[in-house]
């Protein structure tokens, strides 16, 4: 278990500094669509909704992070939905954010996990396995 945290830290500070290629996974964020939200909810799909801001610090450290664990085959069936904090405020509200930096995890229709301003990547990675 700490060996795969070690690699998960090196991986995600080798993105964060730009080393490795971006690659594609089945859990590359994309932009909210609530017909594409709606329908990863009704095949019961693990969904996270990343809400964040480009300003904000701790949403640049999820990032790598959050890029890693998108490359464990664990994590390979997510959807990924990312909400800008400033400039969709109203999707920021009906999903009840107080914040930028917040993680909200689905299981289907029902939220299973949410996290305010966390950078621990096995935090992270526990908060992603309440959905599997």
């Amino acid at each position: 278990m700490t060996t795969r945290r070690h690699i998960l830290l090196l991986l995600a500070a080798a993105l964060f500094a730009g080393n490795l290629p971006a690659v594609g996974h089945a859990a590359e964020p994309v932009a909210y669509d609530a017909a594409a939200f709606e329908t990863a909810q009704q095949e019961g799909r693990p969904v996270l909704v990343q809400i964040s801001a480009p300003w904000c610090p701790i949403c640049r450290a999820q990032k790598p992070i959050l890029a890693a664990l998108a490359a464990d085959p664990r994590f390979k069936d997510f959807a990924v939905f990312t909400i800008d904090f400033d400039a969709q405020r109203d999707l920021v509200r009906r999903f009840g954010a107080q914040m930028q930096s917040t993680l909200i995890l689905y299981k289907g229709r029902t939220e299973v996990a949410r996290s305010v301003g966390e950078t621990q990547p096995e935090w992270i990675e526990q908060l992603l396995e309440k959905a599997l």
